[in-house]
């Protein structure tokens, strides 16, 4: 029995391929799209939106001839087709990630990441958009987390989701990329992050 629907957006043709296989040997449902037009069009006309019975979500490059992912992501919201968002890029882009997760998508992924990694990314956007109001749940403990951080992290946390590495930041703030490191592990532990993209997420949520 197929554990849901991924809807994969990718313009290179190798990686539909592997990512197709490895998601149905997974016992994901998938279906490919070489450009996001493509996949609006298709989405559009036959989908309804995803339930307990049949969960779905979309994997999503970020840079593609034609839309963009974020384009896409766009249209989809001008639409009201309500559907987990996650991206994946091999830019690392993160402020262009953080945007996007701004806009509302589920999480991203830097490619390559690892085969466990997108599998369990993709059951936690399954039961998001089982439940439209998961994303809801827990709001007040994340901005007591928020809060919890001091001063100093707070100014690490703001630099980390501009996208800058910890030496720039050390130098910013006049502190040692070592010192940097330890605010970034401290901060990490405090909101229970679990990735970069999670704390992203994290910090989206308490600032509502």
């Amino acid at each position: 029995m197929a554990r849901g629907t991924v809807y994969v957006v990718d313009d290179n043709n190798a990686f539909r391929r592997s990512t197709e296989w490895l998601l149905e040997s997974y016992g994901f449902k998938v279906e490919c799209f070489s450009e996001g037009s493509s996949f609006i069009a298709s989405y559009e006309k036959s989908s309804s939106a995803p339930t307990a019975n049949s969960p779905a979500c979309l994997l999503l490059d970020v840079r593609m001839p034609g839309m963009s992912g974020l384009e896409v992501q766009a249209a989809l919201h001008e639409r009201n087709l309500r559907l987990p968002v996650i991206f994946l890029t091999a830019h690392g882009d993160v402020p262009l990630a953080v945007e996007a997760m701004r806009r509302g998508a589920f999480s991203f992924l830097e490619k390559p990441c690892s085969d466990k990694e997108l599998a369990i990314v993709i059951e936690h956007a399954h039961a998001r958009g089982m439940n439209g109001v998961a994303h809801a749940r827990g709001d007040a403990e994340v901005r007591a987390r928020l809060e919890s951080l001091t001063a100093r992290e707070r100014q690490v946390l703001d630099l980390v989701t501009e996208g800058a590495l910890n030496k720039t930041i050390a130098d910013r703030l006049g502190i040692s990329i070592k010192t940097v490191e330890l605010h970034r592990s401290h901060l990490m532990e405090k909101m229970a992050a679990k990735s970069l993209a999670h704390l992203i997420r994290l910090t989206i949520q308490a600032h509502g």
